[in-house]
């Protein structure tokens, strides 16, 4: 799922931001997810520390409370994979933004046909987003697009004869076999039961004598087999 976080103290901005938005969303069919702020929050911070795939800032450079700078700095402190864009009525404020080397896409001039500019920073931010390490499936008429480093483990469903893929953030059950999902992920995914493989790069502890798995988030699971444990140490 694409996350676009909007925050703009201008209603009308924001509202013109958001069918931007989905004007060019309506283009494909990923699945997206608009959260909109008017100024950068408990609510919005919270959201930033939170571990959600494929992150999309457009962010008012200047609210009254805070600076969208030092916003960008905080996102950079913790994530350095999500776009960023910055939307702004002070131009002057360009070389503050490319000194501090915050890693944007662009920085857009609200009166300067901004809704142009947006819609290319849109596109070209669903082109770098589509170039990560990601996986895409297809479920009920959605794509939906997951970093390859968000999978902890996957797991099969006999009864519906799916694979169930547990992220950070949620499951997703789809129509391949572990077999096919290890061929699609790649060496750093490992078989640890016989219904059970698991994301190498995000293990913490593995418990052979309690037959436990531990991800670096704290999760843990009882998906080790002794056919398949040196896979996984």
């Amino acid at each position: 799922m694409i996350n676009f976080i909007l925050c703009d103290d201008n209603k009308e901005i924001v509202d013109k931001v958001s069918q931007i938005i989905d004007e060019e969303m309506m283009k494909n069919k990923n699945e997206y997810k608009k959260n909109v702020f008017n100024d950068y929050d408990a609510k919005f911070i919270k959201l930033v520390k939170s571990k959600l795939p494929c992150k999309i800032y457009i962010l008012d450079i200047e609210t009254p409370t805070h600076s969208g700078i030092d916003i960008a700095r905080m996102i950079r402190e913790h994530d350095m994979e999500s776009v960023i864009i910055f939307l702004t009525s002070h131009d002057e404020l360009g070389y503050i933004v490319l000194k501090n080397e915050f890693l944007f896409l662009s920085f857009i001039n609200k009166y300067d046909d901004y809704q142009n500019s947006l819609k290319k920073s849109i596109r070209k931010a669903l082109e770098i987003i589509g170039k990560k390490r990601i996986i895409r499936f297809e479920d009920r008429g959605a794509i939906y697009t997951i970093p390859i480093n968000d999978i902890l483990y996957i797991t099969r469903d006999n009864v519906e004869r799916k694979v169930v893929i547990t992220t950070d953030y949620s499951k997703y059950k789809v129509n391949k076999t572990l077999i096919e999902m290890l061929d699609l992920l790649g060496d750093v995914f490992k078989q640890s039961h016989r219904s059970c493989i698991v994301n190498t790069n995000r293990v913490a502890v593995v418990n052979v004598p309690k037959k436990k798995i531990v991800f670096d988030n704290g999760v843990e699971i009882d998906w080790l087999s002794s056919k398949y444990k040196n896979e996984v140490i």
